[in-house]
């Protein structure tokens, strides 16, 4: 603790606020998480909004990399983002405190590109909603995807990455890599453990990854530990170059970070696969949202629904690996590959005509995959006692009080030291991107 400190001491001198001068209504603040927007589209906003409006707009874009800090700037900082894009149970908790203001869906010129996102993803959001705020008119979700197995041929049979048992085997032991996140491995281990009430029907996902209970916190913990001496590490971002250097044979990560893996791994002849287990898993949204203390409203209703439009959503789709919420013709016809010797039902998400089409079945999953899956919702009151689980199984030394009190402080810091730290790993991600799509194999 001593030496903790001088650091928070350090920090909290070097934060600020970013206060240029200029009219606030002039100016749009964006918060979101790095490597999530496609080249030049915030210029094409800027031109777009011109149009639209008359008026010329300077965008401040700054990046994130954990949901809690970001909250935590809003919440106790009073930060005056505009526009942020938090994951579906940060959206909830900001309903919960009215953090959030309603988006303005009267553009003067402009087309309601809004009315794109699908209904199935619109449906989904609204779970979050509190009493008197109905979610979708406070959010309007981004990208989706999944939790699964990003896995290596090699080494691994495919019936083996069908099951979350593959995590537990000891044959793989010190060659598995985990997300280093304790709400996806809470729900990964819950269904583990519940595997045959699944089977038999007892029991849904969405109850078991939403059971906070003291029953269930205890067996989580009960298998994490268990799962722990398989476990090659715990990674935020370093899984899919140890994947594509066949370092690591299995790796629990999202389905945009598989995409990412796999393509990469093509071009050095490692041959990676991603399968969402049997048992069913995590099926996640981040969505776009306008926080209570935002100054520029107008402008931040004005980029979420530019952000809808399909040939945007294909761009930042194409940069990211991610599915957007957009569902229209042109995105599916886009996306249809009639390379491909597989046929999957997304009649759930483009609608009638869409239950048997050649698609990208890790961008865009089955509807049979979707059913086995469900969302985790906010942990609520129950969020210290599953960090406490995740600090007991990481082993880590700091206890949750003194993590939490940190995540407070660097939350207050000037959103411009977050983009210093990430600007020059951004670049390098870029070059890895541009090179991803120059090598990218035609789909029609």
């Amino acid at each position: 603790m001593k030496r903790i400190i001088p650091v928070i001491l350090l920090l909290i001198s070097l934060s600020g606020c970013y206060n240029s001068g200029e009219p606030r209504e002039r100016v749009l603040k964006i918060y979101n998480w790095a490597d999530y927007i496609g080249d030049s589209v915030l210029e094409d906003f800027q031109a777009y909004y011109k149009e639209q409006t008359g008026e010329d707009i300077r965008i401040v874009y700054q990046t994130f990399d954990i949901n809690e800090i970001m909250l935590t700037k809003i919440e106790k900082g009073h930060e005056d983002f505009d526009v942020v894009c938090p994951s579906e149970y940060i959206i909830e908790r900001m309903l919960k405190k009215h953090l959030l203001l309603p988006i303005d869906t009267n553009f003067a010129h402009s087309p309601n590109y809004i009315k794109n996102v699908a209904p199935f993803i619109r449906e989904q959001i609204d779970k979050l909603s509190q009493p008197g705020e109905l979610a979708s008119r406070y959010a309007v979700c981004y990208m989706w995807g999944t939790a699964g197995i990003l896995y290596n041929r090699a080494y691994v049979p495919d019936s083996d990455a069908l099951s979350w048992d593959c995590l537990w085997n000891k044959k793989y032991v010190g060659k598995i890599l985990m997300k280093d996140s304790y709400r996806d491995a809470y729900g990964t281990a819950i269904i583990y453990a519940h595997a045959k009430d699944l089977e038999e029907g007892k029991v849904t996902v969405e109850e078991l990854m939403n059971d906070y209970s003291p029953a269930g916190m205890e067996l989580v913990e009960k298998y994490l530990k268990a799962l722990k001496p398989n476990i090659a590490g715990w990674e935020a971002d370093f899984g899919k170059e140890m994947m594509t250097k066949n370092k690591a044979y299995l790796n629990m990560t999202w389905s945009g970070d598989a995409i990412w893996a796999i393509e990469e791994a093509n071009a050095v002849g490692v041959d990676l696969d991603y399968a969402v287990p049997k048992e069913g898993s995590n099926i996640w949204y981040d969505g776009w949202v306008i926080p209570k203390y935002a100054k520029n409203p107008k402008a931040a209703s004005y980029f979420i629904n530019f952000m809808c439009r399909p040939d945007i959503a294909i761009r930042n789709m194409d940069y990211c690996g991610y599915v957007s919420s957009i569902a229209t013709p042109e995105i599916m016809e886009e996306k249809i590959d009639t390379t491909l010797d597989y046929y999957a039902d997304l009649s759930y998400f483009f609608g009638p005509g869409a239950d048997s089409i050649q698609i990208d079945k890790i961008q865009y999953p089955d509807r049979k995959v979707v059913e086995r899956c469900a969302m985790i919702r906010d942990f609520g009151d129950q969020t210290k006692e599953v960090l406490d689980i995740w600090s007991r199984i990481k082993g880590d030394n700091l206890g949750v009080g003194i993590t939490i009190l940190i995540f407070v402080v660097v939350g207050l810091m000037s959103g411009w030291m977050i983009y210093k730290r990430w600007q020059h790993y951004s670049r390098q991600k870029q070059q890895r991107h541009r090179s991803r799509r120059k090598n990218k194999r035609v789909r029609k």
